[in-house]
């Protein structure tokens, strides 16, 4: 099943349920899914789907934290609950420990790639979609920290 009728799917039960935040959580989506549709001209793909809710948790993601600096723990509390919604529909994510092992094949695999961007550019075709940009960069960092101090020690 597509993700788009999933959601619709959802979307129907959520009422049923009169689940507001839910509800709510849903009919965004499938609204940026129309806009996306409109921006790009044509029908969307899974992908382009499944990038349409990553950007949508990832926004979710921002607002948490915003509202978090301000005191806001009501719409932190909101805005948490959006994002475990939206989560679930994403493709698993790998962990820190599989990001660390792809980090560090491509290190062994270029070892002329010792800087960030080109250990970014080297690794993150092989984890779009299923990976977070910002762990991968953390990841990359350590790994990066970690070669620099074993290559100095004696």
């Amino acid at each position: 099943m597509a993700l788009k009728d999933q959601l619709s799917s959802d979307l129907k039960e959520a009422m049923k349920a009169r689940d507001q935040v839910r509800l709510d959580t849903l009919r965004s989506v499938l609204s940026a899914f129309s806009y996306r549709r409109i921006e790009v001209g044509r029908e969307l793909g899974d992908d382009d789907q499944v990038e349409v809710v990553r950007k949508q948790v990832k926004q979710r993601n921002d607002s948490i934290a915003e509202f978090a600096k301000a005191g806001r723990t009501e719409l932190v509390d909101k805005e948490t609950r959006e994002r475990d919604i939206l989560s679930a529909y994403l493709p698993a994510q790998k962990s820190a420990d599989e990001i660390r092992e792809a980090v560090r094949r491509a290190m062994e695999a270029d070892p002329s790639a010792r800087n960030q961007g080109a250990l970014m550019k080297a690794v993150l075709p092989g984890l779009r979609g299923q990976a977070d940009g910002a762990l991968v960069r953390q990841v990359v960092l350590e790994e990066l920290a970690s070669a620099e101090a074993s290559a100095s020690a004696p």
